[in-house]
């Protein structure tokens, strides 16, 4: 097949193009600075601007473009760069594929997030569930309804709901394990919220399977077995042989991370990826733990 990719500098992008290519897929990749190699090409999705000649003989786009989400305080600024990010680019390769060759099968894996369910408590819930209502999830309807034009012109669509990714590098690995191994870890508030993670080498091989999988719509990237806070603490201080005796107070979080900290790390989703087993998809990492050995020690 021949892939264009977006946000292939990222964290799952990264890992995600040298497999495509040792798959034996054409890999082209859409970039916003000026092209250093044969396999890139510029385009700019602020201002809607793309070389549509480009998608002429594609066969899949898999878009993770978007502004990195930062444990940050959310400014109006900062939201509306996180909306933009999205927004702009999802339309962008969403309208370019409606204008390619109709006759030509293609599909479009387009990322989103988890967070489009909200704060569903110990509900457990898989892509036939309702969206939230705070800020987040507003956030990925209107990231999943920039795919229509795509979708509308016959072009298979795939919403990439992802959660919490673990792999080397990532942030939430990093700045967990500075935390974890200089003995301060702990539960979050209750510890009662739910995390939805994913190992980084099953989110790659998710995207890699969903190319050719007999599924649309919406999918829900995440482990198989949910964990709250409190388990994944648990398991963390065991990867890296540490205590997790204390806790980080509702109320720190809240004053110090304000809305991010609130809907991202106090509140959490209990989501399974039935589509994805349903479609026939093995995980490699099944339990949290295995999938935090493989992030911290290579494991």
């Amino acid at each position: 097949m021949k892939i264009a990719v977006t946000g292939s500098s990222g964290l799952i992008g990264n890992q995600l193009v040298p497999a495509l290519q040792r798959d034996g897929h054409e890999v082209l990749r859409l970039v916003r600075r000026t092209p250093r190699t044969a396999d890139e090409h510029r385009w700019d999705p602020q201002h809607r601007r793309i070389d549509r000649a480009l998608f002429a003989d594609v066969d899949a786009v898999v878009n993770l473009a978007g502004t990195p989400i930062r444990p940050r305080p959310w400014t109006r600024g900062y939201k509306q760069q996180l909306a933009d990010s999205r927004l702009d680019s999802t339309a962008t390769v969403s309208e370019a594929l409606a204008a390619a060759d109709p006759e030509r099968r293609r599909v479009l894996l387009s990322a989103s997030g988890i967070g489009y369910y909200g704060d569903t408590g110990e509900t457990t819930v898989d892509e036939s569930a309702p969206a939230g209502g705070d800020f987040l999830a507003g956030l990925c309807v209107r990231w999943e309804q920039a795919t229509a034009p795509a979708e509308e012109a016959g072009v298979r669509v795939v919403r990439l709901r992802t959660g919490l990714v673990l792999g080397p590098g990532a942030p939430l690995v990093s700045i967990l394990g500075l935390v974890f191994r200089a003995g301060l870890g702990g539960r979050i508030g209750s510890g009662r919220q739910y995390w939805p993670w994913i190992g980084l080498a099953d989110e790659v091989d998710a995207i890699r399977f969903l190319l050719t999988a007999d599924v649309t719509g919406p999918v829900n990237l995440t482990g198989p077995e949910p964990v709250t806070n409190a388990e994944f603490t648990r398991a963390f201080g065991r990867v890296v042989h540490r205590p997790t005796v204390l806790t980080v107070p509702r109320a720190a979080v809240s004053l110090a991370l304000g809305e991010f900290g609130r809907s991202s790390v106090l509140a959490g989703q209990r989501a399974v990826p039935a589509k994805l087993e349903a479609a026939g998809f093995r995980f490699t990492h099944r339990d949290v733990e295995s999938a935090l050995r493989a992030a911290l020690v290579g494991g």
